[in-house]
């Protein structure tokens, strides 16, 4: 399909602006394609993953193999969607993207978002060489983030996260699939 602008742009819901190379620790939310559940079930209040959920969090805990100056904190991987925290120590190398589509200056902003393209691109493929499934849609086209800006945030949204199992119930998307 030939690219068509009026058919084809997508509006980022990233702050415009804001360098996402800089040091500092993100809290992201990745889903899957029409919230489909895809990687385990809540059972007594704990995620409980699948074949297709461990490929997921193996892809997510392999980020900080292929970023030097990038850790992981908390995260967990629900039945349709992975919380995490991502945190960048330091201005992260090169980012590997052909020089004509953007400015140096532009490249280096996309730290962030490369490594979220990196974990979907590669889980995916993983998921759909598993399931027989070769070019399904995975994850949903975007993902969240937020910016975590002091102490007492990253530490509400750790505990978010790990407390993120026992309140599936209460997600409004949890019943799409049941």
């Amino acid at each position: 399909m030939k690219y068509n602008p009026e058919k084809h742009h997508r509006r980022s819901i990233r702050l415009q602006g804001y360098d996402y190379s800089l040091p500092g620790a993100y809290f992201i939310t990745i889903c899957t394609e029409k919230r489909i559940c895809l990687f385990g079930n809540i059972i007594y209040g704990k995620m409980v993953l699948n074949e297709y959920g461990k490929i997921a969090q193996q892809c997510w805990l392999n980020i900080p193999l292929h970023y030097q100056n990038v850790e992981l904190n908390e995260f967990v991987v629900m039945p349709n969607h992975i919380h995490g925290i991502i945190i960048i120590n330091d201005t992260v190398g090169a980012i590997h993207e052909l020089p004509q589509q953007k400015t140096p200056q532009q490249r280096r902003l996309m730290t962030l978002p490369k490594i979220i393209g990196r974990f979907k691109m590669n889980s995916a493929k993983q998921l759909n060489q598993l399931r027989q499934t070769s070019g399904l849609s995975v994850w949903q086209r975007n993902y969240y983030e937020h910016i975590i800006r002091n102490e007492f945030e990253f530490n509400k949204i750790r505990e978010y996260i790990i407390n993120n199992p026992l309140k599936w119930e209460l997600d409004k998307h949890h019943s799409n699939n049941n």
